[in-house]
């Protein structure tokens, strides 16, 4: 068989299930594993994946929705600059995003000039295309940070600035783990990040942690073969980083691509949205690229702009407790209530990559 063709392949998924069921057999205990990527939980409910797990095999979702983490103050300053009159460009979910009192969807229905737009590459033609200012919110992990190095490597319009909102996948893991409340044995790692930062990256995280990581990719297979690999070294007594993705991924990453993404962003502390302050957590502008880093030209709109009143029911949004594994969505009074795609109260309900909205859509496991 082409080994290419072999996550979609019926025979072997039946021997990867009666894998991890036997597994946990013989653990005769419970063990908690943690996905860091809100892609893995779209295919976990889509295909109704839980529903096979052993009964005590515990799969939290981790902080690894790029839009649920995005830090409420941020999106305040990109709606104060949207309310000055600027024009703001953005992916979609972040849209809808609120920030502590107002989304740029409520700036977008004021007047503001707000567009969604798909790659990093419009961003610039439509800098281009026009003499005013145009304000790039750049969101994301890796996988879109590259993007938007490329195009600030590419001699983009002077009129181009970014705001940069995007954050750093390894970072996320080391919050959890570091919490002295963990029970996270082991993780399974983003397949379409690690394209780029290879699973080698992971490689302190273990030796520091002593905790396992798997790199999977997001078919049914995929995730059940990271999974089998996962609970079997955590059964072992190990602690390795091991690569279920190898059609995708090297230890080495995309060298190119890193070598983009640090010639134009440094890595800062920066707090993520519910749940604390991340080291080196951030993917900010280096000095060299302040001609086009919006903080920068923009500082004195942002420091003129008026304090921002929180929401009352922004206290109680238990997304920072989700995305951590504390608490499941459906452990949130607002959830399906309160707080729905329609009418969302936190970032998890907006981002098709955010667990409370991925339940929502899906239904909650039983």
């Amino acid at each position: 068989m082409n080994a290419k063709l072999e996550f979609r392949d019926v025979s072997r998924g039946r021997a990867l299930q009666a894998r991890l069921d036997r597994a946990m057999a013989r653990a005769n205990r419970d063990v908690t594993v943690m996905h860091v990527c809100g892609s893995h939980e779209q295919a976990i409910a889509r295909y109704g994946l839980r529903a096979r797990f052993p009964a005590n095999l515990h799969v939290k979702m981790g902080p690894g929705c790029p839009v649920c983490v995005t830090d409420a103050p941020e999106i305040d300053a990109c709606v104060a600059l949207a309310e000055r009159g600027l024009r703001i460009l953005t992916y979609g979910d972040m849209v809808r995003v609120p920030g502590r009192a107002k989304s740029l969807e409520d700036a977008r229905a004021a007047g503001a000039r707000v567009e969604v737009i798909y790659a990093a590459t419009q961003a610039a033609e439509l800098a281009a295309a026009t003499n005013e200012p145009v304000i790039f919110f750049a969101t994301g992990f890796e996988t879109t940070a590259v993007p938007t190095a490329a195009v600030l490597l590419r001699d983009p319009p002077l009129n181009l600035f970014v705001l940069s909102a995007h954050k750093w996948v390894p970072a996320a893991m080391e919050v959890v783990a570091s919490s002295p409340d963990s029970r996270i044995e082991g993780y399974l790692a983003a397949g379409h990040a690690a394209t780029i930062t290879g699973c080698g990256i992971f490689e302190p995280f273990v030796e520091k942690h002593r905790r396992p990581v798997v790199v999977a990719g997001f078919e049914p297979l995929d995730i059940l073969s990271g999974l089998v690999v996962l609970v079997e070294q955590i059964l072992e007594g190990k602690a390795e980083v091991a690569n279920a993705f190898p059609r995708c991924v090297t230890r080495e990453g995309n060298r190119r691509a890193l070598d983009a993404l640090f010639r134009v962003f440094e890595m800062g502390d920066g707090e993520w949205r519910g749940i604390a302050r991340v080291p080196l957590g951030d993917l900010r502008l280096r000095p060299e690229f302040a001609a086009h880093d919006a903080t920068v030209r923009f500082a004195a709109e942002l420091a003129a702009a008026p304090a921002v009143e929180p929401r009352a029911d922004a206290a109680e949004c238990r997304c920072g407790a989700i995305m951590t594994g504390q608490l499941q969505p459906t452990d949130c009074r607002h959830f399906g209530k309160g707080c729905r795609p329609d009418a969302p109260i936190g970032a998890c309900m907006v981002s098709t990559e955010g667990a409370c909205r991925i339940w929502y859509e899906h239904g909650s496991p039983s």
